[in-house]
């Protein structure tokens, strides 16, 4: 699997939008600085892959809340990103790029019964403008 290619680009922008860890930024900013032509493909790529990350954490908040509809989220995070959602309502997944909190707004959203549709596009356009000021913050930086 190439290390610059578009799938793994898709796969590190998944599982970095997922619960796991992971840096898909410094992907991203790799897979342009190899091939600066394609920038616009990595964009959409790492946005996609991101997007849909995100979109399976709302998904295993709402499986836990109809599997487990008398039991609550308990971490701290969980409990903050909850905040989050009960404050902003739908449009709280669009702040699921941010580091550290945005999985668990992701999972609050889906848990706290936010249509997925919302999210979807919520967290799709959170994910799309972070990276695109990621790109053009480096694209300054360069010039």
């Amino acid at each position: 699997m190439d290390p610059t290619g578009p799938l793994t680009l898709f796969i590190g922008s998944f599982l970095a939008s997922t619960l796991l860890p992971g840096g898909s930024e410094a992907m991203l900013l790799f897979a342009v600085h190899e091939t600066p032509e394609s920038a616009f493909l990595f964009w959409t790529v790492a946005t996609l892959g991101n997007t849909l990350g995100g979109l399976s954490s709302w998904l295993i908040g709402w499986w836990l809340a109809k599997r487990f509809p008398g039991r609550g989220l308990k971490k701290a995070e969980q409990q903050k990103a909850l905040a989050r959602v009960a404050k902003f309502g739908s449009p709280a997944p669009l702040f699921s790029w941010l580091p550290v909190v945005g999985d668990p707004l992701c999972l609050a959203a889906g848990w706290s019964g936010v249509r997925i549709l919302p999210a979807l596009v919520y967290i799709s356009i959170g994910k799309a403008v972070r990276y695109a000021v990621l790109l053009g913050v480096i694209n300054g930086l360069q010039s």
